[in-house]
């Protein structure tokens, strides 16, 4: 499965994971919004559509994160202007750390392993895990959670399994 990043060119370029997923050969990165391929699905924390197993098929050309900082993420968002699939991620507990231990501000490599788990990729989403001093760190907090959403099938079915950990936040 293709794993496609835009970077807005907004975070600490020590920290950064897409740079360092970028140079392992494990992503894809562009600078463009424009580059966004029509047959991906981008991730979006404002999407109302939560990602499931059922979107493998909207999957044709790659699975896509945007990096950028979460100050801004509402504007780079906006500034997206082809339709495309966006799909939301279920909540999970950041290990990143800068927000460890924070619900839902993933880093963009816990974003997008996060969707590699629940489409059924646990292996890809632990070989990109493995660049990060962190990443199993990201797997053991997440462990149970991970494990009942890559069984999901459905966006609903993943919303319920949500609820039923963090009780409809």
């Amino acid at each position: 499965m293709n794993v496609l990043i835009y970077h807005a060119k907004q975070c600490n370029p020590k920290a950064c994971t897409a740079t360092k997923l970028k140079k392992f050969g494990l992503a894809e990165v562009f600078y463009t919004p424009g580059k966004i391929p029509r047959d991906s699905i981008v991730l979006s924390p404002f999407s109302e559509r939560a990602l499931s197993r059922e979107d493998r098929a909207h999957l044709k050309k790659g699975l896509v994160a945007l990096d950028c900082s979460w100050k801004h993420a509402a504007e780079v968002f906006e500034n997206i202007k082809k339709p495309m699939s966006q799909r939301a991620l279920p909540l999970l507990v950041a290990a990143n750390p800068v927000n460890y231990g924070k619900i839902s501000k993933l880093s963009t490599v816990e974003a997008l392993a996060s969707a590699l788990y629940i489409l059924g990729e646990a292996e890809h989403a632990k070989r990109l895990l493995s660049k990060f001093k962190w990443g199993q760190s990201f797997v053991d907090l997440n462990k149970d959670l991970l494990e009942s959403y890559s069984k999901a099938r459905t966006g609903k079915e993943i919303i319920a399994v949500q609820d039923e950990y963090f009780g409809g936040m």
